[in-house]
């Protein structure tokens, strides 16, 4: 296209059209570009959203809107928001297929169509190569066409699978070079006055793989004589504020990403590796800026003071968790030993010390095993394991809750607007189904009170050694509310506690972040602060980083799915053990012992019989034989089919269930659909599973 026609349709754009207001937009003053632009027609005009109080449309930075265009005297153009539109993906990812009538793309995304590929659009894809693609709109008919911008390779490699569901998510993973130059030029801010804390020796303890180590800690005896036995704790936190301004390029993109993704093999961060990985890592033997609370504590773990302050500290020793607990049960590695008395033991007493003060507190007390996947050289699954859970790792969990808590009481005492992390009190529904299912176990558990964690707790210890251990667990989990971030704190319901804010991941969570601005203001430590914008869109940023954690915990879950579910696809008609994880009308899930791997198995192959969905007592039963399938029971099952691409597993349910007095046709049942009679062969081959 020509220059001249590009300036014609520069001044002439529709008096109505389609805009997408631009990612990074100041939400109070937003710009926006038209939808299909064409890159052959210049620079896209760039469009003022006007927005007024009476307005009951109002978009916000990264929408589609359908607008009215107008030009003003100055040749700029402004827009009312007439409709805001559902943004289509710009970009999928899906399988390449050749045949002799071309090619076509396959998309990973079963709600997305087939589209054809031009041998031009190919840019050197294979037949059953998985490509991200642009969409392209060809001729009058508006056809959508494929074109390959990306080979990512293998389908079933572990950066094709995560890409899937960063696609499929659409979680931003690839930082614009304006961002990445703005990391690379970024220096600290050298007009911050920063307290000296170089003498003392911070240790980091993190997972052996981590790459960045954003914590530090270091105790010591108090030398107050009015405080017998207490300790003063130390944690630094680096200093991510000093380098991401408000309103930069960089603060932006944060906010955008609320949070880091973490995979397999694969890191999504939140910030450039220039800040995650090297100006903001603590690292063994450097001088980095942090935020660090200082905590008073009693011999029995309780706070008796804080306060925070704005350092540089200088970290001693860089430990794993399997290396400070070997420290810490007496046999220390060549690095840690001049450590032990100095920094590791009074590290350890105060950790006790806090210990008895969280056992006092009573937080809830659920044990859930997390599964590691450890991928081969190829990126496929090598093997699963659940790894074991140490007092170091447990250390650090409980000295940057104290940390959190300092910060969220710092702020409400200093009345300044802040993100809490809460997580609220289970819901009255939720109560009475955990009631009733408690109840079927001849468990009894009161609800008239003020529920609280110890509730729980009690339950959980009574039947920790017991038949329905499992089922009681699983139960207690389905009933908690889900946490998040909000202005409002209505305390966190998990950790037993009234005032509670993230502080101790500005590298990995922009919540962190803004609490760093929120108490450099509060405590007077820099003119790098929380901003007068920022307060404005505390409640706007709060929901937007709380549907990004959930995207981040779904896009995670689907990888390991996916992974999992490729990694059993070669060992269909083996057998299995599990447990039954859930219930629905339709079947039951059932969770491997091995791999955590989830699976389905449709009620219509569970028998001979009409099956029951009996909601009191999260069980499908039969209604002419009794045989009860329940929430928790061990099981042995068979692998019918894997399908790697959706990540899912289908079984075949090899063992008897409980037989029990069928049930009656009430409120809380709920029947499946009648099925076949299997084969005399299939019957024989059932076999009953171990109970407990």
């Amino acid at each position: 296209m020509s220059k001249n026609s590009a300036s014609t349709l520069n001044d002439q754009l529709p008096r109505v059209t389609v805009l997408d207001i631009l990612p990074d937009s100041d939400p109070d003053e937003l710009i926006a570009i038209p939808a299909n632009w064409q890159s052959e027609a210049g620079d896209a005009p760039k469009i003022f959203i006007e927005v007024k109080r009476s307005d009951r449309t109002v978009p916000g930075p990264g929408e589609r809107i359908l607008a009215r265009i107008s030009k003003g005297k100055d040749q700029k153009y402004s827009a009312r928001t007439m409709k805001i539109l559902e943004r289509p993906k710009r970009a999928q990812i899906g399988i390449i297929r050749l045949s002799k009538n071309g090619a076509r793309l396959i998309p990973i995304d079963r709600k997305q169509k087939e589209m054809m590929v031009l041998p031009e659009h190919l840019s050197g894809a294979k037949d059953g190569d998985l490509v991200e693609v642009e969409t392209l709109i060809k001729g009058r008919a508006m056809v959508p066409m494929a074109k390959v911008g990306a080979i990512i390779g293998n389908p079933m490699s572990e950066g094709a699978v995560s890409l899937i569901a960063l696609h499929n998510l659409e979680i931003p993973y690839r930082f614009d070079p304006k961002v990445i130059k703005a990391a690379e030029e970024i220096a600290p801010n050298d007009q911050i006055k920063r307290e000296n804390w170089l003498q003392i020796p911070f240790i980091t303890i993190d997972p052996a793989s981590a790459k960045d180590h954003d914590d530090a800690v270091f105790a010591q005896n108090d030398p107050d004589k009015s405080n017998p036995g207490g300790f003063l704790v130390y944690v630094a936190i680096a200093d991510v504020a000093s380098y991401v301004i408000p309103g930069s390029v960089l603060d932006k993109e944060a906010n955008l990403r609320g949070n880091s993704v973490y995979f397999p093999d694969r890191v999504v961060p939140m910030l450039p590796e220039r800040i995650s990985n090297d100006l903001c890592s603590l690292r063994e033997g450097e001088n980095r800026p942090a935020m660090a609370v200082k905590m008073v504590i009693d011999a029995n773990g309780n706070k008796k003071d804080h306060s925070f302050h704005r350092v540089i500290i200088k970290v001693a020793l860089k430990l794993s968790y399997p290396e400070a607990q070997a420290a810490f049960d007496g046999n220390p590695g060549e690095a840690a030993t001049p450590f032990v008395k100095p920094a590791l033991s009074p590290l350890w007493q105060a950790y006790k010390a806090m210990a008895k003060a969280r056992e006092h507190r009573a937080p809830l007390d659920l044990d859930l095993p997390e599964r590691k996947i450890v991928l081969n050289k190829d990126g496929l699954v090598d093997r699963v394991f659940v790894p074991k859970r140490m007092e170091a790792n447990r250390l650090i969990e409980e000295m940057m809750v104290a940390a959190n808590v300092c910060a969220a009481q710092t702020l409400e005492k200093k009345k300044i607007p802040l993100i809490f992390r809460v997580h609220d009190s289970p819901g009255t529904e939720k109560l009475a189904v955990l009631k009733d299912f408690l109840k079927s176990l001849n468990i009894d558990f009161s609800t008239s009170a003020s529920i609280r964690p110890e509730h729980f707790n009690r339950i959980l210890r009574k039947e920790k050694s017991s038949e329905h251990s499992h089922q009681v667990s699983e139960m207690v989990l389905r009933s908690q509310a889900q946490a998040e971030y909000n202005t409002k704190n209505y305390g966190h319901f998990g950790l037993n506690l009234d005032q509670y804010a993230h502080f101790t991941s500005p590298i990995r969570r922009y919540a962190d972040l803004i609490v760093h601005r929120a108490l450099i203001s509060a405590c007077k430590l820099g003119k790098d602060g929380l901003s007068n914008s920022e307060i404005e869109q505390l409640k706007s940023i709060s929901e937007h980083i709380s549907m990004t954690e959930r995207r981040a915990m779904a896009a995670e879950r689907q990888t390991t799915d996916r992974l999992i579910a490729q990694f059993l696809s070669s060992k269909i008609s083996a057998r299995f053990n599990g447990r039954i994880s859930g219930i629905v009308r339709s079947g039951l899930f059932v969770r491997l012992d091995e791999t955590g791997a989830d699976g389905f198995i449709p009620a219509s192959t569970l028998g001979r019989d009409y099956f029951t969905y009996v909601e009191e007592q999260q069980a499908m039963i039969g209604q002419k034989s009794g045989e009860r399938f329940r929430l928790g029971d061990e099981v042995e099952v068979k692998l019918i089919e894997a399908a790697p691409m959706a990540g899912a597993l289908r079984f075949e349910m090899l063992s008897t269930g409980e037989k029990v007095a069928p049930p009656g046709r009430g409120k809380n049942t709920r029947s499946t659909k009648a099925r076949p009679k299997r084969s005399a062969k299939y019957s024989k081959g059932r076999q009953r599973g171990k109970r407990r």
